[in-house]
């Protein structure tokens, strides 16, 4: 029995075994933790997670990859979730618990699992896994550079971002037409922004929502109407040059 990959999907089904080892070994360090891995198709990198003895759960949205692996991964009995990874409510999976989140993430919601990931930051210790090289240069984007975008900031906020090696296009069933990379995500030891953290998401996403601007243009949005601008030389950037530290600063000087 095999799986047809799915398009609507993004499904690309990793073929090698080395990489999916690879990916697998993001976790060593984490022994203990309960692992969710996000879309494991035929079991590919699963296989290896369960031989070094995670105590694993996996999330699938494709009822024919939940059948495969059901017939084919016994050990996985009464861990497989055939939902949406999006909408599941982990705080009820894993009860007041710290976990780890993996998986070779579908390139069309990638960065929509990190989000979400980011809800339950206050669980989540490690967060790792394959996705397009692009979107994941994206999370690691340093301070200064055109990838540095929204995640990046919202995601260095609260954890350790490597980007940790590139994945060619023909190791997968279909081959993608990019490149994928693989990121692991460690949550660091912020557990208060020290400032408010709604309007920090606020501040983060209308800077970069109008990225060509400098910060004195496009915050205006977010100011309390009749609010006057802040005085600080942060207005005179852009958002790609801000550290996460300046981010918490310019919400301060907002009000936040």
């Amino acid at each position: 029995m095999q799986v047809k990959p799915k398009k609507a999907l993004g499904q690309h089904f990793l073929t090698d075994l080395t990489v999916a080892k690879r990916i697998a070994d993001t976790l060593d360090g984490f022994a203990g933790l309960p692992v969710v891995e996000v879309g494991p198709g035929m079991g590919v990198l699963t296989q290896f997670l369960l031989e070094k003895g995670h105590d694993l759960t996996v999330v699938e949205i494709d009822t024919e990859s939940v059948d495969y692996l059901r017939v084919n991964m016994p050990a996985l009995e009464g861990r497989i979730f055939g939902e949406d990874f999006l909408k599941l409510d982990l705080g009820a999976i894993f009860p007041g618990k710290k976990f780890c989140v993996i998986g070779n993430y579908p390139y069309n919601i990638s960065s929509q699992i990190f989000f979400h990931v980011l809800e339950w930051k206050d669980q989540v210790e490690c967060c790792s896994g394959m996705l397009q090289k692009e979107v994941a240069e994206r999370l690691a984007a340093p301070p200064g550079t055109k990838a540095r975008g929204i995640l990046s900031v919202l995601l260095q906020a609260w954890y350790d971002v490597e980007y940790l090696f590139t994945v060619d296009e023909h190791v997968f069933n279909p081959p993608p037409k990019v490149k994928s990379g693989v990121v692991r995500l460690k949550r660091n030891g912020v557990t208060d922004l020290g400032c408010d953290e709604r309007r920090f998401k606020a501040v983060v996403k209308a800077t970069f929502g109008q990225r060509r601007k400098t910060i004195r243009n496009s915050i205006k949005s977010v100011l309390t109407p009749g609010a006057e601008l802040p005085d600080t030389p942060l207005l005179a950037m852009r958002p790609e040059q801000l550290t996460v530290s300046q981010f918490v600063e310019l919400t301060k000087s907002i009000g936040g």
